[in-house]
């Protein structure tokens, strides 16, 4: 299984390495976004009309630049941006060339998850829910509950200093719903029911 999985990846990586240095042909040209499994990188492959210059940004979800790169005289790269330590959440990436401007959104959950993270449901009850963190520094705890259209409908944050129990009661929300937990230190968990 793990070499069919490394085979697979070995073909898509020589695929996209042929669509850039395909030369002139029809719709040859343009920018594809492409995240690596299992990593915190996203792989930029780029393949232009001419060679020109060109600027590469990345943006948060709030317009804010967390990345900015200008390359001369390129006609077609594969760039991986590396996004670990970057809050999860969705990033815009755009690219500008002498034709014009490309964007591309990406959504960034870190790999990075942490044991000592745990939400799970009360038994005697369908809507009591229970995290709890085994923690031994003083951290910045932030939970997101979403419901099943994927609506946040609660966002907690705490100061913990050691281990840290909530109980969360969401009797008036009907379906599934999800928790996203996170620190400071990057570590996240999510749970879904």
């Amino acid at each position: 299984m793990k070499m069919k999985s490394l085979y697979v990846a070995a073909l898509m990586v020589m695929a996209a390495a042929v669509s850039v240095n395909a030369k002139d042909e029809p719709g040859a040209q343009g920018m594809a976004v492409v995240a690596v499994k299992g990593s915190d990188v996203f792989k930029v492959i780029y393949k232009g009309e001419t060679a020109s210059k060109v600027k590469l940004n990345v943006y948060d979800a709030s317009s804010q630049i967390v990345f900015s790169e200008t390359m001369s005289s390129v006609s077609g790269f594969i760039r991986p941006l590396n996004f670990k330590g970057l809050q999860f959440g969705e990033y815009t990436i755009e690219l500008t060339d002498a034709s014009g401007t490309k964007t591309e959104k990406v959504s960034f959950m870190p790999t990075k998850s942490s044991a000592n993270i745990h939400v799970s449901r009360i038994k005697s009850t369908e809507d009591k829910f229970l995290l709890s963190v085994a923690n031994s520094s003083n951290e910045t705890i932030t939970v997101k509950i979403f419901d099943s259209s994927n609506n946040l409908i609660h966002v907690d944050s705490r100061e913990t200093t050691g281990d840290f129990a909530q109980l969360y009661s969401l009797k008036d929300i009907k379906g599934a719903v999800s928790f996203e937990i996170s620190d400071n230190a990057g570590n996240y968990r999510t749970a879904q029911f």
